[in-house]
């Protein structure tokens, strides 16, 4: 069993004064770690160092910080099929899907060392003859990094990437549900030489490190992906600082299949968003509203692909073998259960799956449901897990309203081959993403970013990097 350490100041770090937390496997329920329950003193000790090395890591010249990223993105593809069973073990995920997450994640940081030579200020002509005014891109300071359990490894680098070519130091709390890839990640960095401070780990309590990095004064920035709830704990603890936040949040990703869409398409579309990681991805598409010309089609279509799904443990299956594996945990299924049932009793009719699948770990059935509306729970609340409601409507203003009736803003998807309704659509959907005729994934030079209650800011692409700068103004008048 891998016992864990935290990473601060350049090195491993065992000398904490809480227990350990044990970390299970999704598939067999069996303790394959144990994480270190780290302190407000850890989190300080963390924010210290990487406080300490913030100014010598901004005067590196940016090419340079970019260099360190390069060599961090070659140590994950040197220890790819480490990461890629780790992902699988802690997670759940598909061996395919785990490799994809590894192999994205160094392009990634590959992507963002480019920056490097790119991201640029600004000379703004001034009013007087001798003056010049220049706008800088500085770096914020420290970066807290607090990270989901749903692509754990990846959004290590969606946060660490910016911050560290930009010139900012980071503290990261991984999920403590996930935690052994941050590791694993923790030692590329560490087997690279980047300078002591500029990266730290601490581990714990989700509630407790992240209240105590949000709120903490040396802290300039706290990026959170994660709940509204988490999102709304966040906000208030850096509120004591007025400390900037960015945040992505939960997502409820309405598919909007139109009368002359391609049926074929929308359904692996959708079944690839749905089932991807076993529905537990914020952006994948939640709620289906088809054109109800196309109802007895569609469904009958996308009952056969979800029935047809093959899921089970991924460690034991090869590679392209399953499209799913289990959920993460046990309140998990027992909450996609729930909304299942909650589902049916508000009125909808189950068309196949709806409950969890017998035997060890926390698999759950691919499920549809119909005769669903915008009034029931199931249409309202995210869920992270492979259920799939379809409701119907008759033209393109009422499919637009019932998409927009969402408290969340995320993604959302599109499907149809008329043109000009696709873009009477996407002109008129209150999402920060919009998919055409594809599965609800994004671009790492896109900008990932949600309306109303789906987060605050965005990552990803040169809108991604800004969120890690911020400007200073300098007048320079001279005498001659």
């Amino acid at each position: 069993m891998k016992q864990l350490a935290m990473y601060i100041n350049g090195a491993f770090v065992n000398d904490f004064a809480g227990a350990y937390r044990e970390v299970l496997n999704p598939a067999t329920e069996d303790v394959i770690a144990q994480e270190p329950k780290g302190s407000v003193e850890d989190v300080n000790r963390a924010v210290a160092a990487a406080y300490a090395a913030q100014a010598d890591w901004e005067r590196v010249p940016a090419v340079e910080r970019g260099a360190y990223l390069r060599k961090i993105a070659a140590g994950i593809r040197e220890r790819a099929d480490e990461l890629t069973a780790t992902i699988v073990a802690e997670g759940g995920k598909t061996k395919d899907l785990a490799r994809i997450e590894v192999m994205f994640t160094a392009d990634y940081l590959d992507y963002q060392a480019e920056w490097a030579r790119r991201y640029e200020g600004e000379i703004i002509q001034s009013d007087r003859a001798r003056e010049n005014i220049f706008l800088f891109k500085r770096p914020l300071g420290v970066i807290a990094g607090i990270l989901p359990w749903n692509f754990p490894f990846f959004l290590i680098a969606r946060k660490m990437g910016p911050a560290l070519v930009t010139g900012n130091t980071i503290v990261i709390k991984p999920s403590s549900i996930t935690p052994i890839n941050c590791h694993i990640f923790a030692e590329i960095v560490h087997s690279v030489g980047l300078p002591a401070g500029v990266f730290n780990v601490v581990n714990g309590a989700g509630a407790e490190i992240g209240n105590a990095l949000a709120k903490h004064p040396q802290v300039a920035m706290v990026s959170l992906t994660g709940s509204v709830e988490a999102g709304r704990q966040v906000m208030a603890a850096a509120s004591d600082n007025i400390t900037k936040v960015s945040l992505e949040l939960g997502g409820k990703a309405p598919a909007l299949v139109l009368k002359d869409a391609d049926l074929d398409l929308a359904v692996q579309s959708i079944l690839a968003s749905r089932v991807g990681n076993t529905g537990q991805i914020c952006n994948c598409a939640e709620r289906v509203y088809v054109h109800s010309s196309l109802k007895a089609a569609f469904v009958e279509k996308m009952t056969a692909a979800m029935q047809a799904v093959r899921y089970g443990n991924p460690a034991e299956a090869e590679a392209g073998a399953l499209e799913m594996g289990p959920l993460i945990e046990e309140r998990a299924a027992q909450a996609v259960a729930e909304k299942v049932q909650r589902a049916i009793a508000q009125g909808a009719t189950l068309v196949c799956g709806g409950k969890r699948a017998e035997g060890k770990g926390y698999f759950f059935e691919p499920t549809v449901l119909v005769d669903v509306n915008n009034s029931m729970d199931i249409m309202k609340e995210e869920t992270f897990g492979p259920v799939l409601p379809i409701a119907t409507f008759d033209t393109l203003d009422e499919a637009i309203a019932l998409a927009n009736d969402c408290e969340f803003g995320l993604t959302s998807s599109v499907y149809t081959t008329n043109l000009n309704e696709a873009f009477y659509v996407t002109r008129r959907l209150q999402f920060g993403e919009t998919y055409i005729n594809r599965e609800n994934f994004e671009a790492m030079q896109g900008f990932h970013a949600g309306w109303k209650k789906s987060g605050i800011g965005g990552a990803d692409g040169k809108h991604g990097l800004e969120e890690y700068l911020q400007t200073q103004m300098v007048y320079l008048e001279t005498n001659i």
